[in-house]
This record gives C-alpha cells, structure tokens and sequence, in this order.
C-alpha cells in the first residue's frame, strides 16, 4: 500500500538508541540512531544480518526494553519514556508484538483459549465469560484453527499451529500496528507461506 493511500503516520521513531552494559565497561550499540515512519496500512520491513538490532528495535519500540535516546511517537504519543496510566493503556492495547519462537512465547501451563483471552483480561474487553469465549473461538477460526483447540495447551500443536496461536494472541485486542519479529524463521519451509498469506489477509481485512 502506497504512502499517498495512507497519509497518516501512525508511528514515528526518531534517533532510537538501545545500549547494552557489560560488567563494567563494556556496552553493546545493540541500536544506535535508528529512524523511520509507519504509515497506517503499510508493511514496514526492517532487514539486516544477524545480531544487527532488528529484534531489539521491536522491543524497544513496544516497550519491552527501555530505549536509552531518541523518540518514539504512536499516534502523535510520546511512548519512549514515562507514561501515565492513560498512554500505557493505550499502547498495551494498540501496538502488539508477535514473537520469533513460538514454543518460547507461549505459557505452557496455560490452555490455549486462556493464552488468547489474556489481553481481554487484562484490559476488561468483555461483557461475560460466554462474550469472551465467543471472542476467543472467532479469532481461533481466523488464523486457520477451531473452537476444541481452546481447551488444549501448545505443546500439543505443532510450530506453525503455534505461530497462529500467537498471531491469534496478538490480534484479538485488534491493534492499530503489530511488530511481527521474524515471525515465520522457526518454521518449516512448508508452512512459512501459510503464515505469511495469514497476516497479509489479515492486514487486508483490518487495515
């Protein structure tokens, strides 16, 4: 989707800087001066070797790391230092993270239905637990699963099963931007096309 389509910049990252210390001296430039623009719509793909900061720089965006400099903008927001409960909210809620490994990412003493609906908890998105389920279930069947794999956990599913119970995780708050980090490079071959058809049929449908 062309800029021109899609004016709007939905977020804005300007000089990111994220350092690493270790011990006493030593400090890793994990990212350094890293800036961009995501307009609502697009695709924005963030490609370099191994170990050149590309999962870093989603993390520290989502804020799963504290950016040591620069700016981070969503929706107009400033999002890379203190928030008040209100910006916090509205960035837990809007911008999602889907994980590279997705046996690692998933909580494994947990049911699969219970992993989905833990961001309708969290935020309180429901009228009642039959609401939540129906929620959970409708997003299930959106990336290609059904309604009996709720009650089962993810060691019982294979790698790409899981990837889009992560994908469902992410999805069912229905973010404004999702930070996808290799989200396809544990998988086989065979479903790496699956997964990625998915997503692009699901940023079609929910811009």
């Amino acid at each position: 989707m062309s800029k021109t389509e899609h004016n709007e910049v939905i977020l804005q990252v300007k000089n990111l800087r994220q350092y690493f210390r270790l011990g006493r001296k030593g400090i890793v430039k994990a990212v350094d001066d890293v800036s961009f623009d995501v307009y609502k719509g697009e695709t924005l793909g963030l490609v370099g070797e191994s170990g050149s900061g590309k999962t870093t720089t989603g993390r520290s965006i989502i804020r799963l790391y504290d950016p040591d400099g620069g700016e981070v903008y969503f929706e107009g927001n400033r999002i890379d230092g203190p928030m008040d409960k209100k910006t916090k909210k509205l960035l837990t809620k809007n911008m999602q993270m889907i994980f590279q490994d997705p046996q690692a990412s998933l909580n494994g003493r947990m049911t699969v239905g219970d992993i989905i609906a833990e961001g309708l908890d969290v935020h309180g998105l429901y009228t009642s637990k039959q609401d939540k389920m129906k929620k959970v279930y409708e997003m299930l069947e959106t990336v290609g699963l059904n309604r009996e794999h709720a009650s089962r956990y993810p060691h019982e599913f294979s790698g790409g099963q899981r990837q889009r119970i992560g994908i469902a995780r992410a999805l069912i708050l229905d973010p404004k931007i999702v930070i996808a980090d290799e989200p396809i490079s544990a998988l086989d071959v065979s479903i790496q096309a699956q997964v990625v058809n998915l997503m692009n049929e699901l940023k079609k449908e929910r811009d």
